[in-house]
């Protein structure tokens, strides 16, 4: 991820070399103010104020807000077991630069603690989070007509991809993150991002990388996947994300504070640009955990959620073609780990977490402003702290 950002920057020197401040100037202070915005010292401040730092499109809570109860915060487990060593949870929330962590059992707030200056209005960022978010509007647009089928071609909805190799993609393949689209997260966001920093619309990058092999051959994690899927969803409902966001799913939960969307070119960041608050992720989580119903209200199908998290193919399963990106399952844009209790959980760059057990029906909220987020074994440590604190519950 640093290597992503130091090509960002090398690029910005380039063109701030060839082309000058004459021509590009907002372009070049809002590439500025991004890479000075992830600075590691910066990083806490950035992921709770991006709406003050970034262009942004608000997404109002409707009037009613569903409101957790509170206990008293219960002492956290002691500590989690990883690869045979012991990890203490003080020192591993520590470590890990936690902002802020929020436990909830049975609908009741059992642990809310808020650290580097935030609290419950601070508005979070959601990184890659941000991507299950965009799952639950396609399956609205789904559910609603707007897109007729996941089965369908991206080329029947971005008119971009028409005549060029992706046009046939399905929409699913993108959704699993198997849509063997020619491009690699690590060395190739940098060029993409300046691209469409300097203006040019995402799509029509996209649409230039063509593919490397047939869908639903290999997982690959790309982020550029849920740009697709974003297009897909405004081209096809006519609404901006934030739109139909905020009609179709955050009036509809009891969100207890406005959300925003971080904009690109004018355009919804769809790989992962939202701000929300500690609690308001919650209550997105609490929608999945009641199978898409919100007091009697079907926001999400069903069949939806469920298919959402289904993992059954053979690069959907954790551990898939031994990429390092893959010691989680991955569903419709939310990963899941091994194991027997219905466990999922969407996951943001720098340490941000939503983790979801079922079973025991607990939800924890977790951010941070790690820059040590790709260390070995990272997500892996979090399953296991997180499964030590939903059984500590």
């Amino acid at each position: 991820m640093k290597m992503k950002w130091i090509g960002i920057a090398a690029a910005v020197i380039v063109v701030g070399i060839g082309v000058g401040l004459l021509f590009f100037g907002d372009k070049i202070k809002t590439i500025y103010v991004s890479l000075n915005s992830f600075k590691d010292k910066n990083l806490a401040h950035t992921f709770q104020h991006t709406p003050e730092i970034q262009p942004v499109k608000k997404i109002a809570r409707g009037e009613e807000v569903f409101q957790f109860p509170r206990e008293e915060n219960i002492v956290l487990a002691d500590g989690y077991m990883y690869e045979d060593s012991f990890y203490a949870t003080e020192k591993f929330m520590e470590d890990t630069k936690t902002t802020a962590m929020l436990v909830i059992r049975d609908d009741v707030i059992k642990y809310e603690k808020y650290f580097m200056g935030g609290d419950e209005d601070t508005l979070f960022s959601s990184n890659s989070m941000g991507k299950s978010f965009v799952s639950a509007l396609m399956g609205i647009a789904v559910s609603e007509g707007y897109v007729e089928s996941i089965e369908d071609p991206i080329g029947k909805y971005v008119p971009e991809f028409v005549g060029t190799s992706l046009e046939n993609i399905p929409i699913r393949a993108c959704l699993k993150m198997a849509s063997g689209i020619d491009f690699n997260e690590d060395t190739d966001m940098s060029g993409f991002s300046m691209r469409t920093l300097m203006g040019k619309p995402a799509m029509e990058v996209i649409a230039g990388y063509g593919v490397q092999e047939e869908p639903y051959t290999y997982r690959r994690y790309l982020s550029i996947n849920t740009e697709i899927l974003g297009n897909v969803i405004t081209n096809a409902t006519g609404y901006s994300l934030a739109e139909f966001m905020e009609e179709k799913l955050w009036k509809k939960i009891g969100a207890a504070h406005d959300a925003y969307w971080t904009l690109s070119n004018g355009t919804e960041l769809a790989m992962g640009g939202l701000s929300v608050s500690l609690e308001d992720y919650a209550r997105f989580a609490r929608l999945y955990l009641h199978e898409g119903n919100y007091r009697g209200e079907q926001v999400l199908p069903k069949e939806w959620v469920k298919d959402s998290m289904d993992i059954r193919e053979a690069y959907s399963k954790p551990g898939a073609n031994y990429d390092a990106y893959n010691a989680i399952g991955y569903g419709y844009q939310w990963w899941v780990p091994e194991g027997d209790e219905g466990e999922f959980m969407a996951i943001g760059v720098y340490g941000q977490w939503i983790y979801v057990n079922p079973t025991k029906s607990v939800i924890i909220v977790k951010t941070s402003a790690d820059p040590d987020f790709m260390a070995k074994g990272y997500e892996l440590k979090h399953v296991e702290f997180f499964r030590a604190v939903a059984d500590g519950v």
